[in-house]
């Protein structure tokens, strides 16, 4: 037995501790029990192996561990916040030194969520997202309401769109995760109109960039210098940034939240009762890896991605799976079912009992699940060996169905 087969079959669940994943009440819950399958491609962190510069940081981690005893907490923030900002194509944001760390996405999140709650704002969300958005603004008791992601397909279209709803904020994921949808397709035009929507209107743009380094890596789409844009507008924002859907760090990540000069007092205050600093060994490592996809154009993070996409689509042809080709090839793939008398639902638990672990497109469409009933999503970020092994599982799954 190879050794890659060996992991595999030592790393299968007993039919015993199979839970009843109907029951689940959220993604991160199915995230969860996907880490104990054999085959999971449901949650976005990376799971891919080091590239060969990659292998050099490892090697480099007592080097880096007791560099990071012997400077300022400042000096690693500074030089985190810069590279990440020079490999995106952010000078504005820069030289703005006004971006706040924080040990996740989710975090930063609540501190954004803690602000609209003490304004008893409401938010226009987008449909379909990650439910988690969704999660925390309820748990923060915060008013929702969908923004369908159609709605900003169409630049011409946009600022009409947004007029149909009355909350007090946007709340935008660009790209977006499931479906790789972004205002950039059209260069800045759909951006702009968000914004002066906003503008206009007196509206708080929150905007979600978790997937931006796809876009960077996407050589068709690529980044502008948004924080210009939001600067020069005068347009009322926070931004969320993120490293952990990027670079295979075993979820040491860190998370960026900037906002306009308007409101940065009163976040502030939120964002240092969450929160004091993030650890300089984190951000010290951290750094190196930005620096090396800057060194190699963001190769050791795209050629994994596109292999196992390629594999994905090739495996899912001539089956009940239709592949939805998206604006931004992010680190997920969302496939449309086309049977219409299964659901998402029920391939999710057919495919688990191959121990291919997926996530259904129900929770991403938080306001109307029942959408979500058309759609699986599958996470890229793996080991190439190993993806290969679990396409080959899904599609043996796959027409086997209806026999």
């Amino acid at each position: 037995m190879s050794g890659i087969n060996a992991m595999l079959e030592e790393s299968v669940v007993s039919n015993s501790d199979t839970p009843d994943v109907s029951t689940f009440v959220d993604l991160t819950q199915h995230e969860i029990q996907a880490l104990k399958t054999r085959y999971n491609l449901a949650d976005a962190h990376t799971h891919q192996r080091q590239s060969g510069s990659q292998d050099k940081i490892v090697l480099q981690l007592p080097e880096i561990w007791y560099e990071a005893e012997e400077n300022q907490q400042a000096y690693f923030e500074e030089r985190f916040i810069d590279a990440f900002f020079r490999l995106h194509k952010q000078p504005t944001a820069r030289a703005m030194k006004k971006t706040w760390l924080s040990y996740s996405a989710s975090v930063s999140t609540m501190v954004a969520g803690m602000y609209l709650q003490q304004r008893e704002m409401s938010v226009g969300l987008i449909e379909p997202c990650f439910d988690n958005l969704v999660d925390l603004l309820r748990h923060m008791e915060v008013p929702l309401a969908p923004l369908p992601e159609e709605w900003l397909h169409n630049p011409s279209e946009i600022y009409a769109n947004l007029q149909q709803l009355d909350t007090d904020a946007l709340y935008l994921v660009d790209p977006n995760n499931p479906t790789g949808t972004s205002l950039l397709k059209d260069g800045l035009e759909g951006f702009k109109e968000v914004v002066r929507y906003c503008k206009d209107h007196n509206k708080l743009l929150m905007m979600d960039f978790c997937f931006a380094s796809f876009a960077l890596a996407d050589k068709n789409i690529g980044r502008v210098d948004i924080y210009k844009l939001l600067e020069e507008s005068g347009v009322t924002y926070m931004a969320l940034e993120d490293t952990g859907k990027t670079w295979p760090v075993q979820d040491a990540k860190a998370a960026m939240l900037t906002v306009s000069e308007d409101i940065k007092e009163e976040v502030y205050n939120i964002q240092t009762a969450v929160l004091l600093n993030v650890s300089p060994f984190v951000l010290n490592m951290l750094t190196r890896y930005v620096e090396d996809s800057i060194e190699d154009d963001f190769g050791s993070v795209r050629d994994v991605i596109i292999q196992n996409r390629s594999a994905a689509i090739e495996a899912m042809e001539g089956t009940i799976l239709e592949y939805i080709e998206p604006v931004v090839k992010t680190s997920v793939a969302w496939f449309r079912i086309k049977d219409e008398n299964l659901t998402a639902t029920e391939l999710q638990a057919k495919l688990f009992e191959r121990e291919v672990y997926v996530l259904p497109g129900t929770y991403f469409f938080w306001n109307q699940p029942e959408k979500g009933e058309r759609f699986i999503r599958i996470a890229l970020a793996r080991r190439p060996e190993i993806f290969a092994f679990a396409m080959r599982h899904m599609r043996e799954a796959l027409l086997s169905h209806g026999k």
